[in-house]
């Protein structure tokens, strides 16, 4: 019997080889612990703007599509530059194909606006992705993205600009001389109003295109 103990003590079993294998496998991982997680890309702007500030630039950075993260903005509009003109603004669009960011300021000093999952253009329907989404910042940034209830995008008039729509409403719509607009919740987004009115006057406008 002291013999067949001894034996027994000698020899590892198959559950302690296991759990010395794990002892191992975790002592290697302790050894060569994981990279911490690499902090987001900053956006670069090709040019100051007059809207979005710093911090407000770092929030709507986290909630772009990956496919534009390292691309430069570039400020294909502005209202401070091109004037108040929905037809300026589609011209300044012409021959661009990348998302935009739409961002504006209404005279109560609200910032708010969309990203569009291609440039702003003329159109007999609505165009788009369920990349797009609207946001508001009242004062923290609040993001509104696509439910999936239906696909109304964006649609560009003559003389007006809507994003989102559902029951007769438009999640965000800008009149042809980029003064006057408007917000309310619409099925494609199931967002607030982005202003605090349901109808605003811009005070300031920009068009960034993301590519």
């Amino acid at each position: 019997m002291k013999g067949i103990r001894w034996r027994y003590t000698r020899l590892p079993s198959q559950a302690e080889d296991t759990v010395s294998g794990k002892e191992s496998e975790d002592e290697e991982e302790e050894a060569a612990p994981a990279p911490p997680p690499e902090d987001p890309v900053e956006p670069q702007l090709a040019e100051a703007g007059q809207v979005l500030g710093a911090s407000e630039i770092r929030q709507l950075s986290l909630h772009l599509p990956s496919r534009v993260t390292g691309h430069p903005w570039r400020l294909a509009f502005s209202t401070s530059r091109d004037g108040f003109s929905l037809r300026n603004l589609y011209r300044q669009m012409e021959g661009r194909s990348g998302p935009v960011l739409l961002v504006l300021r209404d005279q109560d000093g609200q910032i708010f606006g969309a990203f569009s999952s291609a440039a702003l253009r003329l159109s007999k329907g609505f165009y788009g992705t369920g990349e797009t989404f609207l946001f508001s910042f009242s004062p923290r940034l609040k993001v509104f993205k696509w439910t999936g209830h239906n696909s109304f995008f964006v649609k560009g008039d003559l003389d007006s600009l809507m994003m989102g729509s559902g029951s007769g409403q438009f999640g965000l719509w800008l009149d042809g001389d980029l003064y006057h607009g408007g917000s309310h919740p619409c099925a494609t987004f199931n967002n607030e109003v982005l202003a605090r009115q349901e109808q605003f006057c811009i005070k300031q406008l920009e068009a960034w295109v993301l590519s």
